[in-house]
């Protein structure tokens, strides 16, 4: 669990925290990351690529398999966690706080509309 209110979690297991006005963090949760093993490998979008809620844009690789990422609201791409090109086990370490990407939301009202974490607690102890 995590102590920032504002996380919101999609159904495809990544989550967004509002960063400034109109720009959030992304990630996948620690559920996602759970059931995926030792991640190996993220593929990312390219900065300045533009998505709509639901698209796949990227893909995250384990021992275990692979995984789409997709994204959880509309909006473009400003920036990449350089990080985890060479170090992409830091998923594994901190998920909620590991972040993938950065992206400028075209509607923040769409933030509102995914779960809380409590939700999203709820959500995938029902799998």
């Amino acid at each position: 669990m995590t102590d920032n209110k504002k996380i919101r979690f999609s159904d495809t297991h990544q989550w967004i925290s509002p960063h400034s006005e109109d720009v959030a963090t992304i990630g996948i949760s620690d559920y996602a990351q759970e059931s995926l093993g030792d991640i190996v490998f993220i593929d990312t979008p390219s900065i300045g690529d533009k998505f709509k809620a639901g698209e796949q844009c990227g893909v995250i690789e384990s021992v275990k398999t692979a995984s789409d990422l997709f994204m959880p609201v509309d909006g473009e791409v400003v920036a990449l966690n350089e990080l985890l090109s060479d170090q992409p086990e830091l998923v594994n370490e901190a998920p909620h706080e590991v972040w993938i990407l950065k992206l400028k939301v075209s509607d923040a009202s769409q933030i509102d509309t995914l779960k809380s974490e409590a939700q999203y607690v709820t959500f995938v102890s029902q799998d």
